[in-house]
Protein backbone atom coordinates (compact mmCIF):
# COMPACT_ATOMS: atom_id res chain seq x y z
CA UNK A 1 0.00 0.00 0.00
CA UNK A 2 1.47 3.31 -1.07
CA UNK A 3 1.58 6.26 1.28
CA UNK A 4 3.70 9.41 1.63
CA UNK A 5 4.65 11.70 4.50
CA UNK A 6 5.26 15.38 5.06
CA UNK A 7 8.66 14.52 6.48
CA UNK A 8 9.68 12.95 3.19
CA UNK A 9 8.36 15.94 1.31
CA UNK A 10 10.54 18.14 3.51
CA UNK A 11 13.71 16.39 3.66
CA UNK A 12 10.18 -18.96 -3.42
CA UNK A 13 9.55 -17.94 -3.97
CA UNK A 14 12.20 -18.95 -6.51
CA UNK A 15 15.90 -18.71 -5.81
CA UNK A 16 18.17 -17.55 -8.62
CA UNK A 17 21.90 -17.94 -8.53
CA UNK A 18 24.80 -19.35 -10.45
CA UNK A 19 25.22 -23.01 -9.70
CA UNK A 20 21.89 -23.48 -7.89
CA UNK A 21 19.49 -24.47 -10.65
CA UNK A 22 16.50 -26.47 -9.57
CA UNK A 23 16.76 -25.40 -5.95
CA UNK A 24 13.54 -24.21 -4.27
CA UNK A 25 12.04 -23.45 -0.93
CA UNK A 26 9.18 -25.91 -1.40
CA UNK A 27 11.00 -28.97 -2.68
CA UNK A 28 11.18 -30.76 0.66
CA UNK A 29 9.36 -34.10 0.95
CA UNK A 30 8.77 -33.60 4.67
CA UNK A 31 5.01 -33.49 5.34
CA UNK A 32 5.57 -30.52 7.63
CA UNK A 33 6.02 -28.44 4.50
CA UNK A 34 2.87 -29.63 2.74
CA UNK A 35 0.33 -26.87 1.99
CA UNK A 36 -2.50 -26.75 4.50
CA UNK A 37 -5.75 -28.12 3.04
CA UNK A 38 -8.60 -25.68 2.70
CA UNK A 39 -11.40 -26.20 5.18
CA UNK A 40 -15.04 -25.19 5.01
CA UNK A 41 -16.37 -22.32 7.09
CA UNK A 42 -19.36 -20.02 6.99
CA UNK A 43 -18.36 -16.89 5.02
CA UNK A 44 -18.93 -13.62 6.84
CA UNK A 45 -17.98 -11.34 3.94
CA UNK A 46 -19.37 -11.08 0.41
CA UNK A 47 -16.66 -11.16 -2.27
CA UNK A 48 -17.08 -11.44 -6.03
CA UNK A 49 -15.29 -10.82 -9.31
CA UNK A 50 -16.61 -7.44 -10.51
CA UNK A 51 -14.74 -7.52 -13.81
CA UNK A 52 -12.08 -9.51 -15.65
CA UNK A 53 -9.98 -8.32 -18.59
CA UNK A 54 -7.30 -10.23 -20.49
CA UNK A 55 -4.50 -7.98 -21.70
CA UNK A 56 -1.89 -10.55 -22.76
CA UNK A 57 -0.35 -13.81 -21.59
CA UNK A 58 1.92 -14.79 -18.74
CA UNK A 59 2.73 -13.26 -15.40
CA UNK A 60 5.42 -13.34 -12.76
CA UNK A 61 7.13 -11.59 -9.88
CA UNK A 62 8.31 -8.69 -12.04
CA UNK A 63 4.77 -7.79 -13.06
CA UNK A 64 2.33 -5.88 -10.92
CA UNK A 65 -0.41 -3.40 -11.85
CA UNK A 66 0.01 0.25 -10.84
CA UNK A 67 -2.99 2.35 -9.84
CA UNK A 68 -2.80 6.09 -10.49
CA UNK A 69 -6.03 8.00 -9.93
CA UNK A 70 -8.77 6.05 -11.70
CA UNK A 71 -6.41 4.33 -14.16
CA UNK A 72 -4.75 0.94 -13.80
CA UNK A 73 -1.52 0.35 -15.73
CA UNK A 74 -0.29 -3.20 -16.34
CA UNK A 75 2.01 -5.31 -18.51
CA UNK A 76 2.58 -8.99 -19.29
CA UNK A 77 5.67 -11.03 -20.28
CA UNK A 78 4.16 -11.54 -23.75
CA UNK A 79 4.66 -7.81 -24.38
CA UNK A 80 1.28 -6.23 -23.68
CA UNK A 81 1.27 -2.80 -22.01
CA UNK A 82 -2.19 -1.49 -21.17
CA UNK A 83 -4.20 1.17 -19.37
CA UNK A 84 -7.62 0.28 -17.96
CA UNK A 85 -10.44 2.04 -16.16
CA UNK A 86 -10.05 0.83 -12.57
CA UNK A 87 -13.79 0.83 -11.84
CA UNK A 88 -15.05 -0.99 -14.93
CA UNK A 89 -12.01 -2.78 -16.38
CA UNK A 90 -12.62 -1.06 -19.73
CA UNK A 91 -9.50 -0.96 -21.88
CA UNK A 92 -8.33 2.60 -22.56
CA UNK A 93 -5.34 1.62 -24.67
CA UNK A 94 -3.02 -1.30 -25.30
CA UNK A 95 0.30 -1.56 -27.13
CA UNK A 96 2.71 -4.39 -27.93
CA UNK A 97 6.26 -3.87 -26.65
CA UNK A 98 7.91 -7.23 -27.32
CA UNK A 99 8.92 -9.78 -24.70
CA UNK A 100 9.05 -8.09 -21.28
CA UNK A 101 10.77 -8.89 -17.98
CA UNK A 102 9.12 -6.27 -15.73
CA UNK A 103 6.35 -3.68 -15.60
CA UNK A 104 4.43 -1.56 -15.28
CA UNK A 105 5.43 1.56 -13.37
CA UNK A 106 3.68 4.90 -13.78
CA UNK A 107 3.01 8.31 -12.29
CA UNK A 108 0.03 8.85 -14.62
CA UNK A 109 2.10 10.78 -17.16
CA UNK A 110 4.82 8.25 -18.05
CA UNK A 111 4.40 4.45 -18.11
CA UNK A 112 7.57 2.33 -18.06
CA UNK A 113 8.37 -1.34 -18.65
CA UNK A 114 11.55 -3.35 -19.27
CA UNK A 115 12.30 -5.86 -22.02
CA UNK A 116 14.08 -9.16 -21.56
CA UNK A 117 17.24 -7.59 -23.02
CA UNK A 118 17.29 -4.85 -20.36
CA UNK A 119 15.80 -2.13 -22.55
CA UNK A 120 13.65 0.35 -20.65
CA UNK A 121 10.62 1.58 -22.65
CA UNK A 122 8.55 4.63 -21.74
CA UNK A 123 5.08 5.58 -23.00
CA UNK A 124 2.93 8.66 -22.52
CA UNK A 125 -0.57 8.70 -21.02
CA UNK A 126 -2.10 7.83 -24.42
CA UNK A 127 0.21 4.86 -25.04
CA UNK A 128 2.59 6.57 -27.46
CA UNK A 129 6.22 5.53 -27.11
CA UNK A 130 8.38 8.33 -25.72
CA UNK A 131 11.82 6.73 -25.61
CA UNK A 132 13.84 3.58 -25.04
CA UNK A 133 17.13 3.32 -23.13
CA UNK A 134 19.41 0.42 -22.31
CA UNK A 135 19.88 -0.52 -18.65
CA UNK A 136 23.19 -1.93 -17.36
CA UNK A 137 21.78 -5.47 -17.15
CA UNK A 138 18.47 -7.32 -16.96
CA UNK A 139 15.59 -5.75 -15.02
CA UNK A 140 13.26 -8.03 -13.02
CA UNK A 141 11.70 -5.36 -10.75
CA UNK A 142 8.89 -3.07 -11.97
CA UNK A 143 10.23 0.41 -12.83
CA UNK A 144 9.48 3.20 -10.35
CA UNK A 145 8.22 6.42 -11.98
CA UNK A 146 8.06 9.78 -10.22
CA UNK A 147 9.99 12.97 -9.46
CA UNK A 148 10.88 13.32 -13.15
CA UNK A 149 12.72 9.99 -13.38
CA UNK A 150 12.17 6.38 -14.36
CA UNK A 151 14.21 4.23 -11.96
CA UNK A 152 15.06 0.57 -12.47
CA UNK A 153 16.89 -1.99 -10.36
CA UNK A 154 19.08 -4.30 -12.42
CA UNK A 155 20.26 -7.82 -11.71
CA UNK A 156 23.76 -6.58 -10.84
CA UNK A 157 22.25 -4.71 -7.83
CA UNK A 158 22.41 -1.35 -9.57
CA UNK A 159 19.72 1.34 -9.43
CA UNK A 160 19.66 3.51 -12.53
CA UNK A 161 17.52 6.60 -13.10
CA UNK A 162 16.56 7.82 -16.56
CA UNK A 163 15.08 11.23 -17.29
CA UNK A 164 11.33 10.69 -17.62
CA UNK A 165 11.04 13.11 -20.55
CA UNK A 166 14.09 12.14 -22.62
CA UNK A 167 15.33 8.74 -21.42
CA UNK A 168 18.81 10.11 -20.77
CA UNK A 169 20.66 8.39 -17.91
CA UNK A 170 20.62 10.76 -14.93
CA UNK A 171 22.40 8.75 -12.24
CA UNK A 172 23.55 5.33 -11.14
CA UNK A 173 23.88 3.78 -7.66
CA UNK A 174 25.39 0.35 -7.08
CA UNK A 175 26.00 -1.80 -4.02
CA UNK A 176 27.90 -5.10 -3.73
CA UNK A 177 25.56 -8.03 -4.16
CA UNK A 178 25.42 -11.43 -2.48
CA UNK A 179 26.13 -14.72 -4.23
CA UNK A 180 22.44 -15.65 -4.08
CA UNK A 181 19.30 -13.55 -4.27
CA UNK A 182 15.57 -14.15 -4.26
CA UNK A 183 13.24 -14.10 -7.19
CA UNK A 184 10.12 -12.69 -5.60
CA UNK A 185 8.10 -9.48 -5.40
CA UNK A 186 10.11 -6.26 -5.11
CA UNK A 187 9.11 -2.65 -5.69
CA UNK A 188 10.83 0.67 -5.22
CA UNK A 189 8.81 3.51 -3.71
CA UNK A 190 8.91 7.08 -5.07
CA UNK A 191 7.97 9.77 -2.53
CA UNK A 192 8.36 13.52 -3.06
CA UNK A 193 11.98 14.24 -4.06
CA UNK A 194 13.17 10.78 -3.01
CA UNK A 195 13.31 7.14 -4.07
CA UNK A 196 13.22 4.38 -1.43
CA UNK A 197 14.60 0.96 -2.35
CA UNK A 198 14.99 -2.32 -0.53
CA UNK A 199 18.24 -4.09 -1.33
CA UNK A 200 19.97 -7.44 -0.78
CA UNK A 201 21.83 -7.95 2.49
CA UNK A 202 18.86 -6.62 4.43
CA UNK A 203 19.29 -2.91 3.69
CA UNK A 204 16.99 0.02 2.87
CA UNK A 205 18.23 3.02 0.91
CA UNK A 206 16.75 6.52 0.60
CA UNK A 207 18.06 8.19 -2.56
CA UNK A 208 17.78 11.80 -3.73
CA UNK A 209 15.71 11.52 -6.91
CA UNK A 210 17.39 14.47 -8.63
CA UNK A 211 21.04 13.65 -7.99
CA UNK A 212 21.22 9.98 -7.01
CA UNK A 213 22.94 10.85 -3.71
CA UNK A 214 22.20 8.27 -1.01
CA UNK A 215 20.63 10.33 1.79
CA UNK A 216 20.29 7.47 4.25
CA UNK A 217 20.95 3.75 4.44
CA UNK A 218 19.89 1.42 7.23
CA UNK A 219 19.86 -2.27 8.10
CA UNK A 220 16.51 -4.01 8.36
CA UNK A 221 18.43 -7.18 9.22
CA UNK A 222 21.91 -8.67 8.97
CA UNK A 223 22.87 -11.71 6.90
CA UNK A 224 23.76 -14.72 9.00
CA UNK A 225 24.55 -18.39 8.49
CA UNK A 226 27.36 -20.55 7.19
CA UNK A 227 26.20 -20.95 3.58
CA UNK A 228 25.24 -18.55 0.80
CA UNK A 229 21.72 -19.93 1.00
CA UNK A 230 21.45 -19.21 4.72
CA UNK A 231 22.81 -15.69 4.26
CA UNK A 232 20.09 -14.56 1.83
CA UNK A 233 18.49 -11.54 3.50
CA UNK A 234 16.90 -9.46 0.74
CA UNK A 235 14.47 -6.71 1.69
CA UNK A 236 11.30 -7.84 -0.12
CA UNK A 237 8.08 -6.26 -1.31
CA UNK A 238 7.71 -2.48 -1.24
CA UNK A 239 8.94 -0.28 1.62
CA UNK A 240 6.18 1.17 3.80
CA UNK A 241 6.04 4.87 4.72
CA UNK A 242 3.52 6.17 7.26
CA UNK A 243 4.13 9.60 8.81
CA UNK A 244 7.73 9.61 10.08
CA UNK A 245 8.01 5.80 9.96
CA UNK A 246 9.86 3.92 7.22
CA UNK A 247 9.48 0.14 7.50
CA UNK A 248 10.92 -2.83 5.68
CA UNK A 249 10.91 -6.62 5.97
CA UNK A 250 13.56 -9.07 4.83
CA UNK A 251 13.70 -12.72 3.94
CA UNK A 252 15.31 -14.87 6.67
CA UNK A 253 15.59 -11.64 8.64
CA UNK A 254 13.09 -9.45 10.45
CA UNK A 255 10.69 -6.52 10.26
CA UNK A 256 12.11 -3.12 11.25
CA UNK A 257 10.70 0.41 11.37
CA UNK A 258 12.83 3.57 11.40
CA UNK A 259 11.98 7.15 12.39
CA UNK A 260 13.15 9.41 9.55
CA UNK A 261 12.45 12.53 11.62
CA UNK A 262 15.27 11.40 13.93
CA UNK A 263 17.89 10.58 11.34
CA UNK A 264 16.57 7.12 10.59
CA UNK A 265 16.77 5.86 14.17
CA UNK A 266 15.39 2.30 14.53
CA UNK A 267 12.08 2.49 16.44
CA UNK A 268 11.35 -1.22 16.74
CA UNK A 269 12.29 -4.56 15.23
CA UNK A 270 10.66 -7.99 15.38
CA UNK A 271 11.96 -11.40 14.37
CA UNK A 272 9.25 -11.83 11.74
CA UNK A 273 10.55 -12.31 8.21
CA UNK A 274 8.80 -12.68 4.86
CA UNK A 275 9.43 -13.86 1.33
CA UNK A 276 6.92 -11.52 -0.31
CA UNK A 277 6.66 -8.25 1.64
CA UNK A 278 4.08 -6.40 3.67
CA UNK A 279 1.41 -3.70 3.52
CA UNK A 280 -0.30 -1.35 5.94
CA UNK A 281 -3.65 0.24 6.68
CA UNK A 282 -1.95 3.09 8.54
CA UNK A 283 -2.28 1.39 11.93
CA UNK A 284 -1.08 -2.16 11.36
CA UNK A 285 1.48 -3.96 9.23
CA UNK A 286 0.31 -7.17 7.56
CA UNK A 287 2.71 -9.85 6.30
CA UNK A 288 3.00 -13.59 5.70
CA UNK A 289 6.10 -15.17 7.24
CA UNK A 290 8.31 -17.98 5.90
CA UNK A 291 5.77 -20.65 6.90
CA UNK A 292 2.87 -18.57 5.53
CA UNK A 293 1.47 -17.65 8.90
CA UNK A 294 -0.17 -14.25 8.44
CA UNK A 295 0.74 -11.63 11.07
CA UNK A 296 -0.72 -8.26 12.03
CA UNK A 297 1.78 -6.04 13.85
CA UNK A 298 1.04 -2.75 15.57
CA UNK A 299 2.72 -0.04 13.51
CA UNK A 300 3.67 2.04 16.58
CA UNK A 301 5.72 -0.54 18.48
CA UNK A 302 5.64 -3.78 16.49
CA UNK A 303 3.76 -5.88 19.02
CA UNK A 304 1.75 -8.71 17.53
CA UNK A 305 -1.99 -8.09 17.38
CA UNK A 306 -2.88 -11.45 15.88
CA UNK A 307 -1.57 -14.26 13.70
CA UNK A 308 -3.40 -16.75 11.50
CA UNK A 309 -1.86 -20.16 10.69
CA UNK A 310 -4.74 -21.65 8.67
CA UNK A 311 -2.88 -21.08 5.37
CA UNK A 312 0.46 -22.72 6.24
CA UNK A 313 2.77 -23.40 3.29
CA UNK A 314 0.27 -22.12 0.73
CA UNK A 315 2.93 -19.78 -0.78
CA UNK A 316 1.11 -16.59 0.06
CA UNK A 317 1.45 -13.20 -1.54
CA UNK A 318 1.89 -10.07 0.54
CA UNK A 319 -1.45 -9.28 2.24
CA UNK A 320 -3.28 -6.04 1.40
CA UNK A 321 -6.12 -4.27 3.25
CA UNK A 322 -9.53 -4.77 1.63
CA UNK A 323 -12.41 -3.13 3.50
CA UNK A 324 -12.86 -4.86 6.84
CA UNK A 325 -10.55 -7.66 5.67
CA UNK A 326 -6.99 -8.24 4.57
CA UNK A 327 -6.62 -10.13 1.25
CA UNK A 328 -3.86 -12.58 0.38
CA UNK A 329 -3.33 -14.84 -2.65
CA UNK A 330 -2.03 -18.41 -2.71
CA UNK A 331 -0.39 -20.99 -4.99
CA UNK A 332 -3.71 -22.41 -6.24
CA UNK A 333 -5.10 -19.09 -7.40
CA UNK A 334 -7.28 -18.45 -4.36
CA UNK A 335 -7.76 -15.09 -2.70
CA UNK A 336 -8.33 -15.41 1.04
CA UNK A 337 -9.93 -12.66 3.11
CA UNK A 338 -9.04 -12.50 6.81
CA UNK A 339 -10.54 -10.16 9.39
CA UNK A 340 -8.39 -7.10 10.01
CA UNK A 341 -9.60 -7.18 13.62
CA UNK A 342 -8.53 -10.70 14.60
CA UNK A 343 -7.35 -12.64 11.51
CA UNK A 344 -10.40 -14.93 11.36
CA UNK A 345 -11.20 -16.31 7.89
CA UNK A 346 -14.05 -14.33 6.32
CA UNK A 347 -14.21 -15.44 2.67
CA UNK A 348 -12.26 -16.90 -0.22
CA UNK A 349 -12.54 -16.81 -3.99
CA UNK A 350 -10.66 -18.69 -6.69
CA UNK A 351 -9.50 -16.38 -9.46
CA UNK A 352 -7.57 -19.06 -11.39
CA UNK A 353 -4.52 -18.55 -13.57
CA UNK A 354 -2.12 -20.45 -11.33
CA UNK A 355 -0.21 -19.12 -8.32
CA UNK A 356 -0.84 -15.51 -7.30
CA UNK A 357 2.65 -14.01 -7.43
CA UNK A 358 2.04 -10.46 -8.68
CA UNK A 359 1.48 -8.00 -5.85
CA UNK A 360 -2.21 -7.43 -5.11
CA UNK A 361 -3.40 -3.86 -5.67
CA UNK A 362 -5.98 -2.32 -3.31
CA UNK A 363 -8.33 0.15 -4.99
CA UNK A 364 -11.46 2.05 -3.88
CA UNK A 365 -13.47 -0.54 -5.84
CA UNK A 366 -11.85 -3.71 -4.45
CA UNK A 367 -8.64 -5.69 -4.89
CA UNK A 368 -7.03 -6.13 -8.31
CA UNK A 369 -5.11 -9.33 -8.96
CA UNK A 370 -2.96 -10.03 -12.02
CA UNK A 371 -3.12 -13.76 -12.70
CA UNK A 372 -0.46 -15.97 -14.22
CA UNK A 373 -2.36 -16.18 -17.51
CA UNK A 374 -2.39 -12.43 -18.15
CA UNK A 375 -5.81 -11.51 -16.75
CA UNK A 376 -6.60 -8.56 -14.52
CA UNK A 377 -9.50 -9.24 -12.14
CA UNK A 378 -11.17 -6.82 -9.75
CA UNK A 379 -12.51 -8.62 -6.69
CA UNK A 380 -15.14 -6.54 -4.92
CA UNK A 381 -15.48 -6.72 -1.15
CA UNK A 382 -18.92 -6.35 0.45
CA UNK A 383 -21.95 -4.84 -1.19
Amino acid sequence: MRSSSRLFRAALVGLVAAGLSGCGLFSQSDARFDPAPLTDYAPSLAVSARWSTSIGSGGGYGFSPELVGDTLYAATPSGAVAALDAASGALRWRVEAGALSAGAGSDGRVIAVATQSGMVLAYDAQGKELWRSQAASAVNVPPAVGNGIVAVRTTDYRIQAFDAATGKLRWNVQRPGPALALRTSFRMLPVPNLLIAGMPNGRLMVIDAASGAVRWEGAVSASRGASDLERISDVVGEPVVVGPLLCGVSYQGRTTCFDVSQGGRPVWSREVSSATGMNTDGQRLYLADASDTVHALDLKDGHELWKQAALLNRRLSAPVPAGSAVAVGDYEGYLHFLSRADGAPMARLQVGGGPVVSALVPTPHGVVVQTGDGKLILVGVGG
